[in-house]
């Protein structure tokens, strides 16, 4: 690996891909260690004063991106307390990895992956919300159709909620959409971190649901109250077994990482697995969620 005092000195774009090529490869390391394990005991290509000087060079080169400054801070502080895991390495290089293709300007037609912060091909603000189609006393959405065109009636499942954190492929949020719209979801909630349903590749997985299926950003702590919130995620009751409510929010992790430690502080009515018997025994995000879909719709009858 190339000494950090060369790496700093290099020309910016060229260090720039350097650097997502070095978290890239520390990345995959941390992969094959349980999440849990002691940074100390990781085998990485490089040491702990390695990284720690990258991410101060790091947070140097880009004082005013919020998302390299905080990931920093909170290596640094974990780093200090000696509570730094092989999970938390992992979400440290796939967090400045993504923020450096977001800084060099790399555009999802070369990169699926989208940095958290940035939702390409949109310049409205953070947290903006489509403002959700007024509810109807039968359960039924009314759309506004386009120009000349007779208005739609959209029936929904009252209560039934999506929440997606950090989704970053756009194929992937499109087809979310898609599959969330088909099965009734009143609302489709989105992370700061996700890809803008207005990219393109998105527009075309979604087939026009963006326009059917009332959506927003929301953050963590803005959820629905009053709604149990359960989880997609690996390890827990398996499908054929959970006992799903008949209102709720459900949490659906990024491609890379799951679910984050402060989503699933926000469960309260379990987490859902899918029981997988392949080699791989790894699902899509977006085909894990239509199986997710209809077990939850067919438990309401």
């Amino acid at each position: 690996m190339i000494e950090l005092f060369k790496l700093v000195r290099l020309p910016s774009n060229q260090k720039i891909r350097k650097i997502i090529k070095i978290l890239e490869m520390l990345e995959s390391e941390c992969v094959a260690y349980p999440s849990d394990l002691s940074y100390s005991a990781v085998p990485l290509s490089c040491d702990s004063f390695y990284i720690e000087g990258l991410c101060a060079h790091l947070a140097s080169m880009y004082p005013s991106d919020s998302v390299i400054t905080a990931a920093v801070k909170t290596h640094i502080s974990a780093l200090r307390a000696e509570t730094l895991t092989a999970g938390d390495y992992r979400v440290l290089f796939n967090t400045l990895r993504h923020a450096l293709y977001r800084q060099s300007g790399v555009q999802p037609s070369e990169w699926d992956l989208i940095a958290p912060g940035l939702r390409y091909g949109t310049n409205v603000p953070k947290y903006d919300t489509t403002e959700p189609n007024p509810v109807m006393p039968d359960a039924e959405t009314q759309i506004g159709a386009p120009p000349a065109a007779i208005p739609v009636t959209r029936p929904f499942y009252q209560g039934v909620y999506v929440y997606a954190e950090d989704i970053r492929a756009p194929f992937n949020l499109g087809s979310i959409f898609r599959t969330a719209e088909a099965f009734g979801a009143e609302k489709l909630l989105l992370s700061e971190g996700c890809v803008s349903p207005e990219q393109p590749r998105a527009q075309r997985s979604a087939m026009g649901c963006t326009r059917f299926l009332p959506w927003g950003y929301c953050p963590l702590e803005a959820l629905p109250n009053g709604l149990p919130v359960f989880a997609l995620e690996t390890g827990g009751t398996p499908i054929t077994s959970f006992s799903f409510p008949k209102h709720g929010i459900v949490l659906l992790g990024s491609e890379e990482l799951g679910l984050s430690a402060e989503a699933l502080k926000r469960v309260s009515a379990g987490i859902v697995s899918i029981p997988m018997k392949g080699i791989k025994a790894s699902l899509n995000v977006a085909v894990a969620f239509g199986i997710l879909m209809q077990y939850w719709v067919a438990s309401f009858f």
